[in-house]
């Protein structure tokens, strides 16, 4: 058993910093309180209430900016608004609870090595974001990067790899091609002999990349730009976005009219829903993608395994759970419900890279809405509606960009000047022609 002083050493560390308010529930300043060694237990034992890690408010009758979408990309884009910018007169509103979307349903997986110069770069910042986010939101947000493997089970893959690898490097990425040996020693329970149905040529292998806990990132970011002034308002649906003179001029909520200048459509599965409010078209179809996660078992896979031909991938929680998912489902819909079709594809693809995977039981499934454009790249910027911004279109690629999609969408919302990781990825570009193409990198490459 620990002596007190250890415990109370351990506790200090964990509640150095757990909310933005001191025991009265005011914000201190908008700085974060520090706790005693022994409020854990104390809330533990009284059963007392826990101070809110976010403040609730009735929405005001007016914000300078409002961020229609409570997931990593909506609060980042507010977050860094407030942080970089000083503009702190901004609403995030989402129509359920903060990540209850996109951000709340999906794997997680980190990386930037993609295949277009211009996404590679993108990616990157976002991986940089993530590998300081712990510190700079003081809220362990549990990144691990454990590395990414992108399995080749034929020449025109192996060629692919090689390709991105190459790109990668010219950009100042870590990836390589390694073989099948090397892919072994990664991960010894991966069958690597040339007796299957299909046998892995090589890998691409990314050692930055990795996993991440999906609602400490959504709760991080909501904690920090609520102790900067964002207001954020669950449970509160758009309705509607008025215009006036081609330009924003309101929003229309189940909770009431909100007038702003300025909107910020950052949804996911129901942002041609947003976008058709104000009359912008957007070229995107919504497809269902599913997951699943097993029971935990002790540690033994570190990297992300993808196999873009057998299309799946896999990952190994901190708990010990593995999760597995695959590509979007062939069909549009709104659906989130899962399917046994699904569990027994998954299940035998799985079993072919692990066989000793068998006896493994599937605890639960389930399925989130993924939004794609023609080219698998996002759609970021500005509209022809004065004031109505998009960060829309990701496809199964968007949490892994949620820092940096905020950091650079409050510039350009603050600055009115384009950034240049994000001019790529404009709504003019589908009119020009000059598109993204991130197939080869994004279709099933999480």
């Amino acid at each position: 058993m620990r002596a007190p002083g250890a415990i109370k050493s351990a506790l200090g560390a964990v509640m150095s910093s757990v909310g933005p308010y001191d025991r009265n529930g005011s914000t201190n300043g908008h700085k974060p309180y520090r706790y005693s060694a022994f409020d854990l237990l104390r809330h533990g034992f009284s059963q007392a209430d826990w101070p809110r890690a976010w403040r609730r408010h009735d929405p005001k009758s007016s914000y300078d900016v409002v961020v229609v979408g409570g997931g990593v990309h909506g609060l980042a884009t507010a977050y860094y608004l407030a942080k970089n910018h000083g503009i702190t007169n901004v609403a995030v509103l989402d129509k359920g609870y903060i990540g209850s979307g996109g951000s709340g349903r999906n794997t997680a997986i980190i990386r930037s090595n993609y295949l277009t110069p211009e996404g590679i770069r993108f990616y990157d910042r976002s991986v940089k974001l993530y590998e300081t986010l712990s510190a700079d939101l003081n809220y362990n947000a549990m990144f691990a990067q454990r590395g990414h493997l992108t399995l080749a089970h034929n020449d025109s893959s192996l060629r692919t790899m090689r390709w991105r690898a190459e790109v990668n490097k010219l950009e100042g990425v870590d990836s390589e091609v390694i073989g099948p040996d090397e892919i072994k020693k990664l991960v010894p329970f991966m069958d690597t002999s040339e007796d299957v149905r299909y046998p892995i040529l090589g890998a691409l292998y990314h050692p930055p990349g990795g996993i991440i806990r999906h609602d400490a990132v959504v709760w991080g970011y909501a904690r920090g730009a609520d102790a900067l002034g964002v207001h954020i308002h669950q449970n509160t649906e758009v309705t509607g976005i008025d215009v006036t003179g081609g330009k924003v001029s309101g929003v229309r909520t189940k909770r009431g009219d909100i007038a702003t200048p300025v909107v910020v459509n950052c949804t996911a599965g129901w942002s041609t829903l947003i976008s058709d409010m104000v009359g912008v078209k957007m070229p995107v179809s919504t497809f269902p993608l599913q997951a699943a996660v097993t029971e935990p078992v002790r540690p033994f896979l570190n990297p992300v395994i993808v196999s873009g031909t057998l299309h799946v991938y896999v990952s190994q929680t901190d708990r010990g759970e593995l999760v597995f998912g695959a590509s979007v489902d062939p069909f549009t819909s709104y659906s989130m419900r899962g399917s046994l079709e699904f569990t027994e594809g998954l299940a035998g693809h799985v079993l072919e890279l692990m066989p000793s995977l068998a006896k493994m039981r599937l605890l639960r499934q389930w399925s989130g809405l993924c939004d794609m454009t023609p080219d698998f790249s996002p759609i970021m910027g500005v509209t022809p509606v004065a004031g109505f911004f998009v960060d829309v279109g990701w496809g199964t690629y968007g949490f892994k960009a949620g820092p940096v999609s905020g950091e650079t969408m409050a510039a350009l919302i603050a600055t009115g000047k384009m950034p240049d990781l994000i001019a790529p990825f404009s709504l003019d570009r589908f009119a020009s022609g000059s598109l993204m193409g991130e197939k080869g990198a994004a279709a099933v490459g999480h």
